[in-house]
């Protein structure tokens, strides 16, 4: 702010006596957010983000919803027997007196945005109350949907309809990539899969698993009377403004339907390529690729390694408005404008196969197949690429290297992979270090060794997330890419041709400047973006520990 600013804020401090940065705020001159930055930093407080973190049932159930709009505050947590609270003002030692006596407990107070805050209580203390009475209803009537048809407002405003909502956008909010809702014999497991792991989110009555499990089909398009044979949907929803597009997958079992919702979400998809985690000579590596005007280029890893978001983030960089690209995926997962996007879909004629060789009539410069997985699409792949095509897929190959000989498997020629074939990208995905509770620690032998194996004796202070209230108590809080980038070279070409070993092709890649994933994820060991466990348990196979 100005000096001017400054002295008209002090001067209506005196007049009115108020806090100074209440007044910077009323004022308009700084915004909430700048205030909040600034405390934390004058105070020493951390900041919490409330978009990223998950309210505690059993926290919120400790304050009224009075005492929290009365002082501008949020329970969080309960760790080690403190009340975690994100309070616009941490400094208030009469709220903290009144918390501590409400909840008959030590209150460890932060800070956070106060908008963000009253936007927390709006939402989660309704939420809360919202929930419980919905569960209740569930088991006073057996969590059956209703035999006689229902207005569909009217079924919009059942228990079961506002469970399921509050369900996926706490999931959403805690940045899962997954819902699970699991019956078991006595109970219906929901779960959340975070930066790659499950955790449990809720418990509800078995007796909800029937109208819960027929809300998800009603709206996800599938066959609500089929129990037991597997089927697919999907859906979007609206939450906090954003459009979340949701894939579904249902199955029976022996307590019976368990349903899978992979959540899609738009704003995961667009992340630009240096920041998929990529070091500086790798993303060269791979922009370098990415220039080529035709060609194969190939995104190699198992299954949730992040092949679909490297995809995803390599077209959104070109030139939509002078280029025709084009899309074929199961599912398509993400929407882009100015993209031309094509769903496979067998029932309709629409392979994968045959898909591509209808691009091939509409003039594409660019063609990205969502997986290469058979030998009549790696065929059609390979000449659209010999024939002025750029084209971009991925493929299930645990390295850069496997990804040539996965191609070999499927039947293509190797004089067909030497001439088309731009590069391989293979990747895995690691988690990262909570930032708020990261702390020095003393490895095990297993990852001394394996760190020092790719970058020396050097002395390190390695560091782990003991677990915090942020990171779930997990120590890890998002993930991030590791990466392995072979461009073809002439040299390698040859060697394709003359049925080289996939030894002999790894050391010459090498030779010519290929990281590996091992050592790209070691890189972040030392950079204390992640842990030696983290890397261990994404990249090495159980042969290579």
């Amino acid at each position: 702010i100005s000096a001017e600013e400054l002295g008209r804020a002090l001067e209506l401090q005196l007049k009115h006596g108020k806090k100074l940065k209440d007044v910077l705020a009323e004022q308009s001159m700084i915004t909430p957010e700048q205030l909040a930055t600034a405390l934390s930093i004058q105070m020493n407080v951390p900041l919490i983000d409330l978009k990223r973190h998950s309210i505690q049932p059993q926290a919120l159930r400790l304050i009224p919803e009075e005492l929290a709009r009365k002082y501008t505050l949020i329970p969080l947590d309960i760790v080690d027997n403190f009340l975690i609270v994100v309070m616009a003002d941490p400094t208030d030692i009469y709220a903290i007196e009144d918390l501590q006596t409400q909840a008959k407990m030590s209150v460890e107070p932060m800070l956070g945005v106060a908008p963000e805050i009253e936007q927390a209580i709006n939402l989660h203390y309704r939420a809360a109350e919202e929930i419980e009475k919905q569960v209740s209803q569930f088991a006073d009537n057996g969590g059956s949907l209703p035999e006689t048809p229902v207005d569909l407002d009217s079924f919009a405003r059942t228990p079961v309809v506002q469970t399921f909502e509050l369900l996926v956008k706490q999931a959403v909010k805690d940045r899962a990539s997954d819902i699970h809702i699991e019956p078991h014999e006595n109970k219906l497991r929901i779960r959340y899969r975070i930066d790659g792991v499950l955790h449990d989110a809720a418990s509800l009555p078995l007796s909800a698993h029937a109208a819960l499990v027929s809300r998800v089909k009603v709206i996800s398009g599938i066959n609500i009377a089929e129990q037991r044979r597997p089927q697919d949907g999907q859906f979007s929803i609206i939450v906090d403004g954003r459009n979340i597009d949701v894939r579904v997958a249902s199955t029976g079992t022996t307590y019976g339907e368990r349903v899978t919702l992979r959540i899609l979400e738009k704003e995961r998809a667009f992340i630009p390529l240096e920041k998929l985690g990529f070091q500086p000579d790798a993303l060269h590596r791979f922009e370098t690729m990415l220039r080529s005007t035709f060609g194969m280029i190939l995104i190699g890893g198992p299954t949730g390694s992040g092949k679909t978001t490297t995809l995803y983030a390599s077209i959104a960089q070109m030139d939509r408005e002078t280029h025709n690209i084009m899309t074929l995926e199961d599912p398509v997962e993400y929407r882009f404008n100015d993209i031309t996007q094509v769903q496979v879909n067998p029932k309709a004629g629409i392979t994968f196969a045959n898909g591509l060789r209808s691009f091939m009539r509409h003039d594409p410069d660019t063609i990205m197949v969502g997986e290469t997985r058979d030998g009549e699409t790696a065929e059609i792949a390979a000449q659209a690429a010999l024939t002025g095509h750029l084209v971009l897929s991925s493929i299930h190959a645990n390295d850069s290297v496997s990804a040539l000989y996965r191609l070999i498997d499927l039947g293509l020629e190797r004089y067909l992979i030497a001439a088309t074939l731009v590069g391989v990208v293979a990747q895995r995905m690691v988690r990262t270090i909570c930032p708020h509770c990261r702390v020095p620690y003393k490895p095990t032998p297993e990852e001394l060794v394996t760190y020092e194996a790719e970058m020396g004796k050097e002395p390190k202070t390695f560091y782990v997330g003991r677990g915090c209230q942020m990171c779930s108590n997990t120590g890890y809080l998002g993930r991030v890419g590791v990466f392995e980038t072979m461009i073809m070279s002439d040299e390698l070409r040859q060697m394709v041709v003359n049925s080289a070993t996939a030894g002999d092709l790894k050391r010459q890649a090498m030779k010519e400047g290929l990281i590996t994933m091992r050592h790209d994820g070691m890189q972040k060991v030392k950079k204390d973006i992640t842990t030696p466990t983290a890397v261990l348990d994404s990249v090495f196979s159980i042969g290579q520990r």
